[in-house]
């Protein structure tokens, strides 16, 4: 199976990274989730990401320059005779490389919010428009295989299964340890 992989890129400033991440995030997962029965005020869906995109900001440092990408992989299971795991297969990838920017004064910061605001739109547009494409998506699965595809662990969304993963690089390259650290704790989760 191959999986489709999309790549935005955003320039942001640093206090913009949590809002305009949250958009793009949202937009994504909006698409790849399905509604239960039961709804309620607050969304699980909603405390999940902005917990992953609140730890990507933090560990880009706060009003610094430097990049980083959140990577959002949705995948289904493949069960697998035992005493081997289950197999974890990738059908989508969204990544989104973000550029921090560093302003010097509040009329360079009036212009970049307009800027960002302008390109938020124009990225969730896109987003809507290759999600509506026919392409592949996992087939509906029956009761007892529900949980190969969709993440029936919150109470109010079932998305299909999804990690999110970031990396951060700073103005002169990512870290071989901290990639290798990443890789290796990525690994071992599956």
């Amino acid at each position: 199976m191959n999986c489709r992989s999309e790549v935005l890129e955003v320039s942001v400033e640093g206090r913009q990274v949590d809002e305009a991440m949250l958009a793009l995030v949202h937009t994504i997962l909006l698409h790849r989730s399905t509604g239960k029965f039961h709804y309620k005020k607050e969304d699980e869906l909603d405390r999940v990401i902005r917990k992953a995109v609140g730890e990507f900001k933090d560990a880009m440092g706060n009003g610094t320059d430097g990049m980083g990408q959140i990577s959002l992989e949705f995948y289904q299971k493949k069960k697998s005779r035992w005493p081997f795991s289950d197999e974890c297969i990738p059908w989508e990838v969204w990544s989104i490389k973000v550029n921090v920017v560093n302003l010097a004064n509040e009329q360079e910061r009036q212009i970049c919010r307009e800027k960002v605001g302008e390109k938020l739109g124009e990225k969730v547009i896109n987003i809507i428009e290759v999600i509506n494409r026919h392409e592949y998506l996992p087939k509906m699965p029956t009761q007892s295989e529900v949980d190969n595809v969709f993440d029936t662990s919150l109470k109010d969304v079932q998305p299909y299964l999804y990690k999110m993963t970031f990396q951060i690089t700073d103005t002169l390259g990512t870290s071989v340890s901290t990639t290798m650290r990443r890789l290796i704790k990525d690994t071992l989760a599956l």
